[in-house]
């Protein structure tokens, strides 16, 4: 089992909480920073309520220091997980920063959920230590991490990310080839490319895709992967089906231009109360608890260990 790590967390907002919440309650010493104050205020009582939403003691907290400075933060530490917002610019400014300040031998990890790691480290030196790390949201109920290596990065930085995450009751995939979306993404926006294209082409409207993915393959994703439903349907089945469908099936290679009216008028979804639908706080919240409970009841946060 491995042993107590450092570890710095840049980023204190939905991502980068949830990371070092589970990194805290596995043992983990935590250092977190995040360049706006307010953030930095507000990020252990983000944590305190989502302890206590899981059940999980607040000792956890006493794990947890949050500080001022990128340098401070990253002094003594053993692995370093980058949660900034997905700009590849910022991210590399930041990890030209980190490797100004932090040991050398630290394990240099970005949250990026679509970019390339070999482009948002494309400064740093020793390459061989750069990986991709790639939670979900919630990080503390979700229990993926795409663990994504680079051409540079070498066998023990893949298999000590991998014993980390799984000795925190994670379930870490390796993803061999550094390429934009990794594997979830790449899935997960195929599926949202032509859900968008149905809509736009009058197949149907919003509410109806959504209610045909939950009440059919969606409902059985979680047990039976895509893969595993080719071979148990026959993979002449799937070859048929295919020869039908791939024909009429969405190329765009650009976002759709049904996104572009909404978002010029500042219907952005739940951030703005409207999007493809209509938001009051209240459906919100109705939905996240939804998600959360189901989340809750399909992966039992509780499996993360705690002391």
């Amino acid at each position: 089992m491995m042993g107590a790590q450092r570890i710095s967390i840049l980023g204190g907002g939905l991502m980068g909480h949830g990371i070092a919440l589970v990194f805290a309650v596995a043992g983990h010493d935590v250092v977190l920073t995040d360049p706006v104050a307010v953030v930095r205020g507000q990020v252990r009582d983000r944590i305190t309520a989502t302890l206590a939403e899981l059940g999980h003691p607040h000792a956890a907290l006493d794990r947890i220091t949050v500080t001022e400075t990128l340098e401070e933060c990253v002094a003594r530490a053993q692995w370093i997980i980058e949660a900034a917002p997905e700009d590849l610019a910022l991210k590399q400014r930041i990890f030209a920063d980190v490797e100004r300040a932090a040991p050398p031998e630290a394990i240099l990890a970005s949250n990026t959920s679509v970019i390339p790691i070999n482009q948002i480290m494309a400064s740093i030196v020793r390459k061989h230590r750069v990986i991709g790390t790639h939670w979900w949201n919630p990080a503390y109920l979700v229990p993926l991490v795409e663990v994504v290596r680079t051409a540079d990065t070498s066998d023990a930085t893949v298999a000590v990310t991998l014993e980390l995450l799984r000795s925190m009751g994670k379930a870490p995939v390796e993803v061999k080839k550094d390429v934009p979306g990794f594997v979830g993404n790449r899935l997960q926006h195929a599926l949202w490319r032509e859900a968008i294209a149905l809509v736009a082409e009058g197949v149907c409207d919003a509410k109806t895709v959504d209610d045909v993915v939950k009440s059919s393959f969606g409902a059985r994703l979680a047990v039976l992967g895509p893969i595993e439903n080719a071979d148990l349907v026959g993979l002449d089945l799937t070859r048929a089906i295919h020869s039908y469908v791939f024909p009429a099936l969405d190329r765009a290679t650009a976002p759709s231009s049904l996104l572009d009216r909404p978002i010029a008028d500042g219907r952005l979804g739940f951030k703005s109360g409207e999007g493809f639908s209509t938001w009051t706080p209240e459906q919100q919240a109705a939905v996240r608890s939804r998600l959360t409970r189901h989340l809750k009841a399909s992966f039992n946060a509780a499996d993360i260990q705690t002391e």
